[in-house]
Parts: C-alpha cells; structure tokens; sequence
C-alpha cells in the first residue's frame, strides 16, 4: 500500500509539475511573441519609412529627369522656331529681290514702250513731213511721179537709217549700263556670300618634348641620329636652348609633316636609330600620302562632287600642303569653287560644273608632272587625261588668259580666282618667290646623274645633296659640290652666299640565315 501510494503520488506529482511547466512555457512563448511582434511593427515601420523615402527620391528625380526633357523640348521647339523665322526672313528678302527685279523689270518695259511711242510719233510726223515735202517738190519742180519717187525713197532711206542707227546707240548704252550694273550686282553679292579667312605662311614647327634626356636621344651619338632623321626627311633640326621644344624647319609643309610625325611615333616608341629612322619615316610617307587622298575625298564630298577620277582626287587632297603666294591651295580652291557656284547660279548657268572647275583649277601647281608648262596648260592637260568635261578643261587652261576661252564657264573660273587671291591678306607674293627659289634649287641639284635627294636648308642658305655611294666617288662628290655652286652662281639669283654639301654614305648589309 506504501509503494501504491508513494506511486500515486509520484504519478500526481509529475503531472503537476508538467503542468506547471506548461503553464510557465505557455507565459513565457506569450511574452516572446509580443516581443517579437512588437519588434516587427517596429521593423515594419522603419521600412515603410524608408520605402516612403525612397519613394518620394524616385519622384524627385522622375520629376527632375521630366522637367529636363520637357526644356529640352521647349529648347528644340525654340530652336525649330528661330529656324523658321530665319527661313521666314530670307524668304521675305529673297521676295523683296525679286519684286525689285519685277519692277526694274517693269521700269524698262514702260522705258522700251515710251521709246516706241515715241519712234511711232516720229515716224507719224516724217510721215507728213515727207507728203508736204513731196507736194512741194511735185508743184515747184514739175518732176514726174517716178522721178519724185525715186527722190522720196532716197530721202526716206537716209532718214531710216539715221533714226535707226540713232535707236540703236541708245539701246546699246543702255545695254552697256546695264550689264555693267549687274556684273556689279553679282560679284559683290558674291563676295558677301563667301567666307573667307587670312592666309597664314609658316616655315617653322615646333615639336615639344617632356625633358632633355629625350632631346639628347634625339641628337644621338655624336648627332647620328639627327643627321640620319633630317637626310631622310629633307628637314632642318633646330636643337638650341630652347625648353621642351625642338624647331622643324622646311619650306615645304609635307617634310614638316613627315619631320613631326616620325619623330612623334620614335619618341613615343623610344627605339630611336639610324635604321629604325629611316623605317619610320618611310611609314609616315605611306600615311600621309592616305591622309591626302582621305583629304581630296572629303574635300569633294563637302562641295557636292562626285564621280571624280581617283587621281585627281588625290591631286585635290595634295594641295592642302601647297601654298598659292602663301594662300592654302586647298582653301583657295575651295573658296574659288564656291564663288564660282554663287556666280554661275545668279547667271542662269549650271553651278555644279562651275564648282568643279574652280575646284580643279590650280590642279597644275601640285603636278610634278612637266614643270616647265604653266601650271594652267598643265592642269588643263591633266584634266584631259582623266577625262572632263572639255568646258571645265578649257576653264582650268584659259584661268589667266594663256588660252582662248571657248567656254562660258571660262571668264566665271577667271574671276572667281581673282576675287579669292585679291582680298585683303589672301596673298603674300615674298613668300611665294622665296619657295620658288628654294625649289629651283633642289631641282638644279636634282639634275645632276647620281644624286638621289636634295634639300634646300637654312632659309636657303645651305643646299644639302646626297649621292649614291655606288655611283658617286669622293672624288666626283667633291667635284659635283664645285659644280652645282658654280650653276647656281650663274643661273640663279640670291642673297648673300649658298653652302653645298654633298654627302656620300656607304652602307653594307648583309643577312644571316
């Protein structure tokens, strides 16, 4: 009985005991759960908050990116607007023209008919004058009626011919003026029309440099490298005190060009010698001549011309390092190629031809073809080689009066070449007769048999001749020195005096395989 109840007991115990733990579990999950409740309102409420926040974020900047399309628009709608009112206002200018032409117009007619009225007066009073005349004569001289009339045909014929000559003087005066006028008219509303800028000549450009060591690289080994750059080049290397700069002088653009750009790939490559030298500049050459035929391409394009032989594309593309009495060739011809358009168009004429052949009209000077012949037949001929039009090729040849002009377009190119190089600052005559001396020079030293190139120098005061070694000695290089400066001394005309130097390289290569 002891052990049932001590069971029993246990048994109530531990059902009490689960009880109570239930009870005190159940508290205690009750309190985590509002715990945890409340502490997911508050997280919800942070969040809404921030979602509130980042809300309005996103409408601020929706608003902002709305507000900067809707000024864009208002900026494109204003810019449209200011457009039309442009086009509004050359409109009605170009309206105000033309009913000015319509009464000049008008003037003349009502001119031509009083004119008439007038002749139809007179013809009227000659008329009754003759039949007066011929009453008189037939009651005071007794003449028979053929004879008074061969008498009135002689005087009605004196007097015709003397109204008639009298009418025409006054119709070609008034032609004369006219045209005269109006010639006026176009070529200054052509030169308005056409914008234009001064001519700048340079002979000198500047190469930097970020510091000495570089320029000493430059020099090289007991000035290896810039002789090897400047004989490759045809340029002269100015290397003086100057901080961070090195000076590229040469008469000629594309040498310059040439000059700068290999030194910009040697410098930057950082391999700088005689062969990798001479490589370079031999690349550069290559991509310069692309860049002149990209040029001529471009060029063509922005004036409208098509259909233009590759080769005098790239003459075109060429002229953007001449220089015309130091004009650019390339904005002259540009300029004259526009001019002649306007005036071609005020004329009644096709504008597209006019534009070619001002375009095509220097094409002589960039030619290394036949240099002797003006460079107006020259470029006549070499319009004719790839195949123009015979009125654009008579334009180019006859431009400074050294041909018959059979083409209307002829005199349009000739002006239009005038009013380009005669404005203000387009033209500088001393530079050109300076290039053209220098040039003169290289060509004499050229001529001689084993000189492969020549270089004018120093503002032409050193002519620099390189020979082949296979076929110059020293000896014969020593004579040929005496020799060209004995030509240049009597051919030519200079100042002061001219150093040759002709120099002779030998060089051996062989390969290992």
């Amino acid at each position: 009985m002891d052990f049932l109840s001590l069971l029993i007991g246990a048994v109530i115990g531990a059902i009490i005991a689960l009880g109570a733990f239930l009870i005190v579990r159940r508290i205690i999950l009750k309190g985590r759960r509002d715990e945890i409740i409340e502490k997911a309102e508050l997280e919800g409420e942070n969040i809404k908050k921030e979602k509130i926040l980042q809300a309005k974020e996103k409408y601020l900047q929706l608003k902002s990116d709305h507000e900067k399309w809707v000024n864009e628009k208002n900026s494109a709608i204003k810019d449209a607007e200011n457009r039309i009112k442009q086009k509004e206002n050359n409109l009605g200018q170009q309206n105000n023209e033309l009913q000015k032409k319509l009464r000049d117009a008008e003037n003349a007619k009502n001119s031509l008919n009083q004119q008439r009225d007038n002749l139809t007066k007179k013809a009227e009073e000659y008329d009754r004058l003759m039949a007066e005349a011929n009453r008189q004569i037939e009651s005071i001289a007794g003449m028979t009626a053929a004879e008074a009339k061969a008498v009135l045909v002689e005087n009605m014929k004196a007097e015709a011919r003397t109204e008639a000559q009298a009418y025409i003087n006054d119709t070609m005066d008034e032609a004369r003026l006219n045209a005269a006028r109006e010639a006026k008219r176009i070529v200054i509303n052509t030169i308005q029309r056409t914008a234009t800028e001064t001519a700048i000549e340079n002979a000198v450009t500047t190469f930097p440099i970020e510091n000495d060591e570089i320029k000493g690289r430059i020099i090289g080994r007991e000035g290896r490298n810039i002789r090897a750059l400047e004989a490759a080049t045809g340029v002269e290397i100015v290397v003086d005190d100057t901080p961070d700069a090195i000076l590229l002088s040469a008469f000629d653009p594309v040498r310059r060009e040439v000059a700068r750009l290999s030194l910009h790939q040697l410098v930057t490559d950082g391999r700088i010698h005689p062969a990798r030298i001479e490589e370079v500049v031999a690349k550069v050459q290559k991509q310069l001549e692309d860049e002149i035929l990209e040029t001529g391409k471009r060029t063509c394009i922005d004036l409208g011309i098509h259909g233009m032989n590759i080769e005098l594309v790239r003459l075109i593309g060429r002229m953007k390092y001449r220089s015309s009495y130091g004009q650019n060739l390339l904005q002259h011809s540009r300029e004259v190629a526009n001019i002649c358009a306007i005036m071609a168009s005020e004329l009644g004429l096709n504008p597209k031809i006019a534009k070619r052949a001002g375009l095509l009209h220097d094409i002589g000077k960039v030619s290394e073809e036949e240099p002797e012949l003006p460079h107006a037949i020259l470029g006549m001929k070499l319009a004719e080689q790839y195949k123009e039009r015979p009125e654009i090729c008579n334009a180019i040849g006859a431009h400074h009066e050294e041909m018959e002009m059979t083409s209307i377009i002829s005199p349009i190119v000739m002006v239009g070449d005038a009013i380009s190089g005669a404005r203000p600052g387009a033209r500088r005559e001393v530079i050109e007769s300076y290039i053209k001396r220098l040039k003169g020079m290289e060509d004499l030293a050229a001529s001689y048999p084993g000189v492969t190139k020549s270089y004018a120098i120093q503002a032409g005061r050193e002519l620099r001749v390189i020979v082949g070694a296979e076929e110059v000695s020293d000896q014969q290089a020593a004579a040929l020195s005496s020799d060209i400066a004995m030509k240049i001394q009597n051919e030519m005309t200079y100042p002061g005096q001219v150093k040759i130097t002709v120099i002779r390289e030998t060089r051996s290569v062989a390969y290992a395989k």
